[in-house]
């Protein structure tokens, strides 16, 4: 199984001047995709930050977007995980491992950041955590979904926002894609009287497929590099 991965390495990186991975795990998609593409604003996430001598990481989660695997939706940790069951963090840590052995120039340090999910997957590093991870930096990542994010607002269900996200996020793959299509077009100017219309989820539509899926909570699970993870082979271009 293998995770695709984008990786930017300083052009002054040496043997004798090396510097240390900063690494973003994203269900949102490691692009712009493409050798020959490169972010306008630089590798980091700000042109500021691009300035900065890292060696930037991008990479799509497991099942996620070019990424090979099943997605499954914020998974846990497995204590003392040492088999081939997988979590994010032991896909973290086989991500870093297998960066400090194949990327030359670094220092043999990482550190890992992300905003709302990807922050999500830099909290999910920190259980039984590769040595070389150093810093972790989770902004507004998802949390407790049924008290205070996006899934239930104290527990009342969130019904427009996991609606319109859903419709595209939890749309199936059949494997590694660059974009997903939506269920179905959603462009609704009365949202309160399109979900009048929408009828009881057991109508066989596409629409009332993705409201059962909402209401059972049953989702699809469904530089560059191949990185190898899951406890590995590896497909590299570069």
């Amino acid at each position: 199984m293998k995770l695709y991965t984008v990786i930017y390495v300083p052009t002054d990186a040496t043997k004798k001047n090396r510097y240390p991975f900063l690494l973003e795990r994203t269900p949102y998609s490691a692009a712009p995709y493409g050798e020959t593409n490169y972010p306008k604003t630089g590798p980091g996430t700000s042109r500021a930050l691009s300035q900065e001598k890292y060696i930037f990481v991008y990479q799509d989660v497991r099942g996620r977007y070019k990424s090979e695997g099943q997605f499954e939706e914020v998974t846990p940790n497995i204590p003392g995980n040492k088999t081939k069951q997988t979590d994010e963090s032991s896909d973290t840590y086989d991500t870093i491992e297998w960066l400090l052995k194949n990327v030359p120039g670094n220092n043999g340090r990482a550190g890992i950041t992300g905003i709302s999910y990807p922050g999500f997957y830099a909290t999910a590093a920190l259980p039984d955590a590769h040595p070389a991870l150093k810093a972790v930096s989770p902004q507004a990542p998802v949390t407790d979904e049924f008290i205070g994010d996006d899934a239930r607002h104290n527990g009342a269900f969130f019904l427009l926002d996991n609606f319109s996200f859903t419709n595209y996020f939890d749309a199936p793959r059949t494997g590694p894609v660059e974009e997903y299509k939506s269920f179905f077009p959603f462009k609704a100017k009365d949202v309160y009287q399109f979900f009048l219309d929408l009828g009881p989820s057991k109508t066989p539509t596409h629409r009332s497929i993705l409201i059962t899926r909402l209401r059972s909570g049953m989702s699809t699970r469904s530089t560059i590099r191949m990185m190898p993870t899951g406890r590995l082979a590896t497909s590299e271009r570069l």
